[in-house]
């Protein structure tokens, strides 16, 4: 086991949220191997193509990685690693933080606009995504019940700061800074 692959801890509570291994493959049809090779690449930037071999073939590692975010096995893993931590109270339901963040094209990049597009002198553009991204909290209960949805507090800077959006946090009683 290199340094970051799963421990067998991890790996008991990821793997039932796998798909079933299909009958083809050749040599790395394990999805403990692929998913420790998926992770070495995640955390350390190298082109699939530079994956070590430890991880099997780099091509299986990319197909199982592509195949995973198209049919939902990233957000089951998500959620089954959530569900896990708020059982064991590692989730700190007393404060969630907002923010964005933007990164500048350079101004070859293909498709890019020739002109800036004309952004309304009052108002925040964070502002009206605050709704969207608070909604989408939302932390399963592994025993059973209904999923974890309203943080005690929620802070952001003032590009979040609009009537709305405090409106729309007073109606779920969530304080907000």
């Amino acid at each position: 086991m290199g340094r970051g692959d799963l421990t067998n801890r991890e790996w008991l509570l990821l793997e039932p949220h796998l798909p079933p291994l299909g009958g083809r493959g050749g040599r790395c049809n394990d999805h403990r191997t692929v998913l420790n090779g998926i992770l070495f690449r995640v955390r350390t930037g190298v082109p699939w193509r530079d994956l070590p071999e430890r991880y099997g073939s780099w091509k299986t590692v990319y197909e199982r990685h592509r195949r995973w975010s198209a049919d939902g096995t990233w957000e089951r893993l998500l959620h089954a690693v959530q569900a896990d931590a708020d059982l064991a109270g590692r989730i700190d339901w007393s404060m969630v933080g907002v923010d964005s963040t933007s990164c500048r094209a350079h101004q070859h990049a293909a498709g890019a606009r020739k002109t800036w597009p004309r952004v309304p002198k009052k108002g925040q553009r964070d502002a009206p995504q605050l709704i969207e991204v608070v909604d989408r909290i939302r932390v399963p209960r592994p025993l059973g019940g209904r999923p974890r949805t309203r943080p005690d507090h929620v802070s952001g800077d003032k590009a979040y700061s609009s009537r709305r959006n405090r409106r729309y946090l007073r109606s779920r009683h969530i304080r907000h800074t």
